[in-house]
């Protein structure tokens, strides 16, 4: 297999590029050949640059908050060279706000100051050789975890005052808890009883009292997505996924890589 080409490029008159150097090596190191076209490059020298060097991907580098115009001009210019295959991925100080209209002008995907350099890497093989690691998003929220002191002190809330319906009530050995479910249109509010003091759940209501305790994602393959967090420096409170509720496999993700939420993902029972 050929090796994978990319082109980093610093359009406009950005003039830092240390990011931008950072990044060309991890993707050296990660077995690709890197063309660095170097500072303020208008997007047609990119394109240029790009075709010439018959490269796979190029990647977008902006730091002085012209991305907007551009990131959609290069796109736009390989469109009319006849060379539009190539996609295109950015990054830098992106806003938040700004991702989408990119990804609307043709960028193939954004990358913030604070994505790693194995996420891109490994994006970037996955985009130009797809396999077995691709996935799509998770398909649905599957549960809502709150934490709670008494089921029977706390279901009165959600079944007479909300108005929701129980499904079941079930304990979780692995886990020292019992779940009450509670359906709310395509998702569940799971509400946590700690079984024992050593429960994760009796701990977090010790430290922080009852509350939201995690966000569950319905995701598939959740072996490999594993593996593939692992790759990409995720820190996983689980490394294999273990059982859960409903006959489920479940594994969570360490809040530290979260922003401080503890996510749960879970692949739902044959």
């Amino acid at each position: 297999m050929n090796k994978i080409r990319v082109l980093i490029a610093k359009p406009g008159l950005d003039g830092h590029d240390r990011g931008a150097l950072v990044i060309s090596q991890a993707l050296r190191d990660h077995g690709m050949e890197v063309i660095y076209t170097g500072l303020r490059q208008s997007p047609l020298q990119i394109v240029q640059a790009a075709i010439q060097e018959d490269v796979d991907v190029i990647g977008l580098s902006s730091l002085s908050g012209a991305h907007r115009t551009l990131f959609p001009k290069v796109v736009e210019l390989l469109e009319e060279k006849g060379a539009g295959d190539i996609p295109v991925i950015g990054g830098g100080v992106i806003p938040s706000e700004d991702i989408s209209f990119l990804i609307d002008s043709g960028v193939k995907k954004v990358f913030t100051s604070g994505a790693s350099t194995e996420a891109l890497a490994l994006y970037i093989k996955e985009l130009i050789h797809p396999g077995k690691s691709t996935y799509d998003p998770p398909s649905k929220i599957a549960h809502i975890g709150i934490a709670v002191q008494s089921l029977d002190q706390t279901l009165p809330f959600y079944m007479d005052t909300l108005g929701l319906s129980l499904e079941k009530v079930e304990e979780v050995t692995s886990e020292e808890v019992k779940v009450a479910f509670l359906k709310v249109g395509e998702t569940r509010i799971e509400l946590l009883e700690p079984l024992a003091s050593t429960s994760p759940i009796a701990k977090f209501i010790e430290n922080k009292g009852e509350g939201v305790h995690h966000i569950a994602f319905e995701i598939d393959r959740i072996e490999d997505r594993l593996a593939k967090m692992k790759a990409e420096g995720i820190q996983l409170i689980n490394e294999e996924p273990k059982e859960g509720a409903n006959n489920s496999q479940v594994a969570f993700v360490h809040p530290t890589s979260a922003h401080g939420v503890l996510v749960e993902l879970c692949e739902e029972g044959k």
